[in-house]
Formats: C-alpha cells, sequence, structure tokens
C-alpha cells in the first residue's frame, strides 16, 4: 500500500515538473500589426522581440473571386516586410478589419463559399510567401460598423457559421501554417463567441487577439477607460469562461489615444462615467464628430492640441478602473490613453495573473519615432520571461 502511495505521488509530482518545465519552455507571443498607415519598423534593438508581425489589411472581397488570379494587393510585399524584422519573426497577412466585413458576409454564407475562400486564403499565403493568416472578422453575428443599416437579428445565422468559416480555412492552410483571429473585446459584442461555438473556433485558430481596446466608442453615453484594467480583464475572462485556453489569448494594446467631448456641469465633481451626450447618430449610426482618435505617429488635430498638452501633464491613474485619464475642464474633453506607466501595469494584473499567451499591438508604426510604449511592452514581456524562466 506504501509503494503504491509512494508511486502515484511521485507520478503526480513528475506531471508537475514537466508541465512547469514546459510552460516555461514555451515563448510568449509578441505580436505587432504592421499597417499601411503607419509602415515604419524601428531597429532590432527594438523589433527583435517580436514573435509575429501581422500585415494589415487585405480585403476580404478578394477571397470571393473565382480562382487563379494570383494578384494579392498589400501595403508592400510580404518578402519586404520580412526584411524589416529579425529572422525568425513569422508574418502573417491580416484580412478583413473594421468596416471591412461584407466580403465575410459572402464567403461564410454556404458549404461552397467557404470552400472557395478558403482556397483563395491558402493560395494567397503560399504566393506571398506569408507565414499564415489573420482573420479579422471583427463583430461576426453583428455590431459591426454598419450595425444600423443591417439588424443583428439578419446577421444570427453567422453565429453557427463562423466556427465552419474558419475551419475550412484551417483546412485549406494545412496544420503548419499559422492562423489567428481578432475578436471584440466587449462582451455585447461577442455574439458569436458562445460557450458551444468558441471550442470549435478554438480547434482552428493558434491564437486568439482579443480587442482590449476602443472599449470606450461613439456607442456609449459616459466616460471611461478605452483600454482600462478591469475591462480588460472582463473581455479575457469572457472567451476563457467560454472555453477558450488562457495561453491561446492574446490581450490587445493599443498605440494611440482617444478623446471624447462631454457634457460640462456632470463632470466637474466626477469625470469618471459623467455624460457625454450622443455620440453617434440614433437612427443611422453615423459619427456625429464629437469623438476622435490619434496614433502617436500623427499630428494631433489642431482643436484639441492644447487640451491634449494638458492630458499628458495633468493626467491621472484611476486606481479602480485601472486606467490613464484626464478630463480637461476648460474644454470638457475626455481623454482616455495608455502611458508606458499604464502599459507597464498590465503586465503582473492582466498578463501574468490570467497566465495569457502572449501580447500584441495595434500597431507597430503607430507608436514612432519614439517608440515609449514599444519599450514599455518590450520590458514587460521581459519581466514575465525571466520569471518563467525562474520556475
Amino acid at each position: 500500500m506504501i509503494t503504491a502511495v509512494f508511486k502515484m505521488a511521485l507520478v503526480g509530482l513528475l506531471t508537475l515538473l514537466t508541465a512547469g518545465v514546459a510552460s516555461a519552455a514555451t515563448p510568449m507571443r509578441n505580436i505587432m500589426y504592421l499597417t499601411g498607415q503607419h509602415p515604419f519598423v524601428p531597429d532590432t534593438s527594438l523589433s527583435s522581440p517580436i514573435t509575429h508581425a501581422a500585415m494589415a489589411f487585405m480585403s476580404p472581397d478578394l477571397f470571393n473571386r473565382e480562382e487563379g488570379n494570383s494578384t494579392w494587393p498589400l501595403f508592400m510585399p510580404v518578402h519586404e516586410a520580412r526584411s524589416k524584422f529579425s529572422s525568425g519573426t513569422q508574418m502573417l497577412v491580416a484580412i478583413g478589419g473594421w468596416g471591412d466585413s461584407a466580403g465575410f458576409d459572402t464567403g461564410a454564407c454556404t458549404d461552397e463559399s467557404r470552400a472557395k475562400f478558403a482556397r483563395n486564403v491558402a493560395a494567397m499565403v503560399d504566393e506571398t510567401g506569408a507565414d499564415g493568416v489573420d482573420i479579422d472578422w471583427e463583430y461576426p453575428a453583428g455590431n459591426g460598423e454598419d450595425w444600423k443599416k443591417i439588424p443583428n437579428e439578419a446577421r444570427a445565422w453567422q453565429i453557427a457559421a463562423y466556427p465552419k468559416f474558419l475551419a475550412e480555412i484551417r483546412s485549406a492552410l494545412g496544420p503548419d501554417k499559422v492562423m489567428s483571429a481578432a475578436v471584440p473585446g466587449l462582451p455585447h459584442d461577442m455574439i458569436a463567441f458562445t460557450p458551444e461555438t468558441v471550442p470549435q473556433i478554438m480547434d482552428s485558430l493558434d491564437f486568439l487577439n482579443v480587442m482590449a481596446y476602443d472599449l470606450m466608442n461613439r456607442r456609449d453615453n459616459v466616460t471611461k477607460h478605452h483600454t482600462g484594467i478591469e475591462a480588460s480583464l472582463t473581455a479575457v475572462r469572457a472567451y476563457m469562461e467560454n472555453g477558450a485556453a488562457a495561453d491561446k489569448i492574446n490581450l490587445g494594446f493599443a498605440f494611440y489615444a482617444k478623446y471624447f467631448h462631454t457634457e460640462h456641469e456632470p463632470c466637474v465633481n466626477n469625470p469618471i462615467g459623467c455624460p457625454t451626450g450622443p455620440l453617434e447618430d440614433p437612427e443611422t449610426g453615423v459619427d456625429l464628430g464629437r469623438a476622435g482618435s490619434f496614433a502617436w505617429r500623427d499630428d494631433v488635430p489642431q482643436d484639441v492640441r492644447a487640451s491634449f498638452d494638458r492630458a499628458k501633464t495633468k493626467g491621472e491613474y484611476d486606481q479602480v478602473g485601472g486606467g490613464y485619464y484626464y478630463w480637461d475642464e476648460a474644454e470638457a474633453i475626455w481623454w482616455t490613453f495608455d502611458t508606458p506607466m499604464a502599459v507597464a501595469k498590465k503586465f503582473p494584473l492582466i498578463v501574468e495573473k490570467e497566465k495569457l499567451g502572449g501580447v500584441f499591438a495595434w500597431g507597430l508604426g503607430e507608436d514612432a519615432p519614439k517608440w515609449v510604449h514599444l519599450r514599455a511592452l518590450n520590458a514587460g514581456m521581459r519581466s514575465l520571461t525571466s520569471r518563467k524562466e525562474e520556475l
């Protein structure tokens, strides 16, 4: 009896040790979207930690056409982009993006259309020399840019079609190519990601890029953090609760600032959670021009430049919701963005705490030319890697 118990304990201990070694040896993902708007890459001292670069975007409409056409337009050839990164960085082509979902609607609707779309994706990867694809059908089953024109009820069929669509692409690509998907960060936008569908979805994907940003947008009517700690935790936990493994999830970072015009008097005493007034047309969903965003690489819009200068120097970190913010009382503008300090806080509080498999950012060139957010992200990754190696 003692021998049997000892053997069982020894087997259990070896299992734990082996799991620990495997976990420590598994490299964490550090993914950057490389965009046509800002196709800038830093020198190797900053770019070498990047494990994957996703070139954004290629239109999904291209993959619904008849096969045999080898024109795959991107802002630069894959081989040229690859030459800007360290050897071993995997190059992905991101398909879709915000506001470009019509091609997915067409491609996902039938067995035949899914098969054609998938074959074209495989052909594109082969002909461009990419290592895989990132499917940026950001809002399957509804709540996309055209949600006022096409009600969610008309897209309910996509809940079942989405995992079939991904499975067809995976089958065409084969097991050796990388396949990921960018997915919503707000629970009410996760319409296609249910306890029934998420395990099916994960069968096709190497990892999920959870867009833990734009968590305040023009559909809101009160101020909040667009990429805060608590909202980000809610996002990643929603996918895990529905069946996604933590190590298959990447946390999204935003290399850009957002601002929103607000009401004045209700915000004076407590600017967090105070009313903004309408930000989009309630009938058409059209932007009313009371909100905006810009990358760190961009020129700050002239009409908010003075306000932004105040935000950078007078803003503060919310210890409850976990986000950097500033409410400009003089102009009634709410600012929400990550500072390097805010980036650093997300590693112990989200990535390490939830045992996530990696991070990504939109986007790499958006942080040029100072690269301060990228530096903070790389430092966070180094700290986690060091702790894993110590285990």
